[in-house]
Formats: C-alpha cells, structure tokens, sequence
C-alpha cells in the first residue's frame, strides 16, 4: 500500500482500497463454497499438461487441485467472454446432464448461445445444417464428452474454454479452468461464479453487492427425485384420506349443514316413530271386521306387521320382516 501511495497519491487508493478489501473478502467465500462442493478434488489419473495445476496427491491416489489457480483462470475467462460485443456469438456447451441446467441458467443470465444435450456433428463446419452456428468462443464443460464441438472449433479457429480436470486432454483448448468437471455440484458452483463475474464485469452490477441468485438455481435435478417430491407434497395436501378429500369431506357434517334438524321430529306434529302402535287397535273384530273405531283390521288373523326402522339405523342393517318375502 505505502509503495502505491507513492506512485499513484492516497486518494486513488482511499476510494480502491474498499474495493479491494471487498474482492478479497469475495475471494475467500468463493474458495469456501468451492471446498464445500469438492471443487478441488480430482481424479487418480493425471495428464501430463494438469500437472502444474495440481497441489498435491492423496494416499489414496486422488489428486489435489489447487483452488486459487482456479479462482484465477475463472477471473481470465470471465474477462474474456466480457469482451465479446454481442453475448449471443458465445456459444456455451454441456452434453452431460450435470452440466445443462447450469448451461441453461449461464445463458439465460448472460444471453450466450446454450447447446445443452448432444452436440450436432458439422454443427460448426456444415453450412447446409440445421444448427449452423458461427460463434466467437466457445465453452465447454468437460473436453472428453465435448470432443466433437472442440474438433471443429479447431478447424474454424475459434477459441475453446474449458472446465478441466486432472485426466481431461487439453489439445485445442485455449484457456484451462482446473476444477473438478465430474460432480454435479462442482460444475453448478463452476458456472455461477463464471457467471457472476461477467456480470460484474459487463457493469450489470456492482461489485460491492451480491449477486441475488442463488447458486442452487445451477445445480441438477434428478426427475425421478421431482416426481417423489410431488407425490409427497400431493399426499400432503389431501391430507392422506383414502378418498383423496381427507378431512374436510364429511358426509354428516354436510347433512346437518344441508338438512338441519333432518333426525328431530317437526315441531308441532306428530311423532310416528315414537307411538309404537298398531293399526288394527285392540277389541277389533275377526277376519275383514270392522274394529271400535271402524277402521278394518287387514292384518286380523296373519302374521303382525314389521316394526318400523329406527331412523338413526341403515335399512340394509334391518333383518326381513317375518312371513314376508326378500324384496
């Protein structure tokens, strides 16, 4: 700082130094989540071009990446896609599943050219096919799975950026992101802060604010997992009946909202169920007579009428009337 304020004045380093004590701060949250998400973590094979960016190698054969040359290739290619005029003559490449929502995300957010899925053959080279794209730069996520795009990038001498681990060749690759190209949640975290600085860097946002997306946007989802979820929120909601109501379907409680006082006899009248008399009252005559009262006894002499059903019960809970037939 003191060798600075020398050459350039206190003041041009008053209004930079809180950048830069910001940058720094950014760095080292930047280098945790990479810990976090195994960025560093390469593969037992190492080529002979990924040496110089390897730390060291584990007992267990796994080399080492050495985080802070990626944070810095990282800064290099945001530097570089920034200083393409139209974002669309970038062309971003993920044939691995892993890799293309975060492409998609990169893409929507930057307005590069995304090819997510399998990459067309003369897609660069054959002017007569459907995909004929003549981009600026191309990115790509892993250069073994990418062959085929950085080929014919080769041909049509376009740069190639690539994410790079330890046993990925580097032929026709210009610039080398080292980081580990394998895991879902390394290449989301690689992405977003790829993204993150070309946005700083085109003037989208300050560097003194974060960036509101989360990196959780970038990373893959597993259809089979988003069908579970669904299930289970679904489950959830109805509240697991079996009728797939649950709860708030209630058959009487509709039945008294509906029918208020259905079971009480009316008010005022006669309650039938209560009586429990007969029709053909005592002192009644023989067959056919005429009783007391004159009412005709039709039941003189057979079998005595059914009982009539409690109203509270079920009619198909009610045994057949005796001597009668089972209608």
């Amino acid at each position: 700082v003191e060798s600075e304020v020398g050459e350039t004045g206190g003041e041009g380093v008053a209004e930079g130094l809180p950048g830069r004590m910001a940058t720094v701060q950014r760095r080292d949250e930047d280098i945790q989540k990479m810990l976090k998400c195994k960025t560093h973590l390469g593969t037992k094979n190492c080529d002979v071009l990924m040496a110089p960016y390897v730390h060291k190698r584990r007992r267990d054969g796994v080399h080492i990446i050495n985080i802070a040359k990626t944070w810095e290739k990282i800064q290099l290619a945001a530097r570089i896609i920034a200083a393409i005029e139209n974002p669309a003559d970038v062309a971003v490449v993920a044939a691995r599943p892993y890799g293309q929502r975060a492409v998609l995300k990169f893409a929507h957010h930057t307005g590069a050219a995304p090819v997510a899925g399998r990459w067309t053959p003369g897609q660069l080279t054959n002017q007569i096919c459907a995909k004929f794209s003549e981009p600026r730069l191309i990115v790509v996520t892993d250069p073994l799975t990418d062959a085929q795009a950085i080929r014919e990038a080769s041909y049509c001498n376009i740069p190639v950026i690539a994410f790079c681990d330890t046993d990925s060749p580097l032929r026709y690759v210009d610039v080398a992101i080292p980081a580990n190209n394998k895991g879902r949640n390394s290449i989301a975290l690689l992405w977003w802060l790829l993204c993150r600085e070309v946005l700083y860097l085109k003037g989208v946002m300050p560097r003194s604010e974060d960036w509101s997306v989360m990196v959780d946007l970038f990373f893959y989802r597993d259809p089979e997992e988003l069908e579970k979820n669904e299930e289970v929120m679904a489950a959830a909601g109805t509240g697991g009946g079996a009728d797939g109501f649950g709860a708030t379907y209630d058959a009487g409680a509709l039945a008294g909202a509906f029918m208020p006082g259905a079971d009480a006899p009316p008010a005022g009248g006669t309650d039938w169920a209560a009586e429990g008399g007969e029709w053909s009252a005592a002192g009644n005559g023989g067959d056919g007579a005429a009783g007391a009262g004159g009412a005709v006894d039709w039941a003189a002499g057979g079998d005595a009428p059914a009982a009539a059903p409690d109203a509270a019960q079920s009619w198909d809970a009610q045994p057949p009337a005796a001597g009668g037939g089972d209608w």
